[in-house]
């Protein structure tokens, strides 16, 4: 007797985000390896980095200008007699001796500062002539002086394990003499697009196929959120096959299927996924595009099931599939994280439905508008290209004016 899921299974939005959120936290990423500094961007961390020594080692200056003390400018304008020059990669017993009072010294960005002065006042307010320069601007203790240690402390962790690296934290690391860095191994996602409609992109198609789009795309989107990809064959809408090609799937770290997860005679994808003794944790999600979503587990791997239509699967990859791949990667929780803008153009919808829409975001600052970009449902991929964001709608609004704010993930 075939296992097919039960209901409750068509969840809310936030239901079925939670469930997968769940299942993440629980997953383990795989084995760690060492890559070097230059190729680690992208990378999720697999061990902290840790302060060396204090950050910065000295007081720093952080402008061009003289190193005071800032009780000779209570009043002002001040000529104060410059003893001396220190640029940036001095060292310590170069610097001029203690600044006194009524004295001064010249000094660049990121030169350690000298002792005795507790300031730097910017070039720009000052004057110079000879051996005195006249400042003309007050300064308070402290200003434009970094103390020694005030950035991090020796021992102090700077990056923490499961964060993927970016050019900042390459900076970081850089910072305390890491040449390479310890990281977890990409996961593998078997990518498994279904339906005797769909054909290789290298066949040219009849005139009731398509090619296999989705396949492509969600390998993009794999390798965007830091795994690799595997696309399998295309499986047919016969229940042998698409066993033969769910099985191997079930070899990687995480199976994405597209297709084949509607109510249709020959929508398979479930029916054969319960053949594995698969337990489904959804079947379904109040959201458009991409409501007949799956999520799961058969032989200790995870797997969704994407809607076929193109804009239905990239959709459902960025609110499903991409924290189960993260988590697998090694990373964190990443929240979903939403801008707001005003709206250009007024929406009517149906109510009932959480709608993540192709937007296009324009503007900038306090101009920023979103408007739909005027797609023709879930199969249109041309409007995927054209928009950069989506217009999320709630499930109770069934029309939002022109000039109203609203939630948008950017992509």
């Amino acid at each position: 007797m075939v296992a097919v899921p039960q209901p409750p299974s068509i969840l809310t939005f936030e239901e079925a985000r939670a469930a997968v959120e769940r299942c993440a936290v629980a997953v383990s990423p795989r084995e760690i390896e060492h890559v070097t500094l230059l190729s680690s961007a992208g990378w999720v961390l697999a061990r902290e980095v840790i302060a060396d020594r204090d950050f910065p080692p000295f007081r720093r200056a952080m402008r061009d200008g003289y190193a005071v003390r800032a009780a000779d400018l209570e009043k002002l304008p001040v000529n104060l007699k410059v003893i001396g020059e220190i640029k940036a990669g001095a060292t310590l017993e170069a610097l001029p001796r203690e600044v006194g009072p009524g004295q001064a010294v010249a000094i660049m960005t990121g030169a350690p500062a000298p002792n005795g002065a507790d300031a730097v006042v910017m070039v720009e307010y000052t004057t110079s002539s000879g051996d005195v320069v006249t400042v003309n601007r007050g300064i308070a203790r402290g200003d434009n002086i970094v103390p020694a240690g005030s950035e991090a402390k020796p021992g102090q962790t700077l990056l923490r394990r499961g964060m993927r690296l970016d050019y900042a934290a390459v900076g970081i690391a850089a910072s305390v003499g890491l040449d390479s860095v310890a990281v977890y191994q990409r996961p593998e996602v078997a990518i498994l697009s279904t339906g005797d409609e769909i054909v290789d992109i290298s066949v040219q198609p009849g005139a009731h196929q398509i090619r296999n789009s989705n396949s492509y795309s969600l390998a993009a989107q794999v390798q965007a959120a830091g795994a690799i990809p595997k696309i399998l064959a295309i499986a047919r809408d016969e229940r042998t096959h698409l066993r033969a090609l769910m099985e191997e799937g079930l070899r990687s770290d995480l199976l994405l299927l597209s297709g084949g997860v509607s109510m249709g005679k020959y929508d398979l994808v479930e029916q054969v996924l319960g053949e594995f003794g698969a337990e489904f944790f959804f079947t379904g999600a109040q959201i458009q595009p991409g409501r007949p979503v799956v999520f799961g587990r058969a032989r200790d791997r995870y797997f969704f099931g994407l809607p076929g239509n193109p804009i239905s699967t990239m959709v459902t990859f960025e609110l499903f599939a991409r924290p189960m791949l993260e988590a697998l990667a090694g990373m964190k929780s990443q929240p979903l994280r939403f801008l707001h803008a005003r709206l250009k153009q007024e929406i009517t919808t149906k109510t009932g439905l959480k709608r993540f829409l192709p937007g296009v975001l324009s503007g900038q600052l306090e101009g920023t508008e979103v408007e739909l970009a005027g797609w023709q449902g879930s199969g249109d991929v041309a409007a995927m290209a054209r928009s950069n964001c989506y217009v999320v709608i709630p499930p109770d609004r069934e029309k939002i004016a022109a000039g109203e704010w609203v939630a948008v993930m950017v992509r």
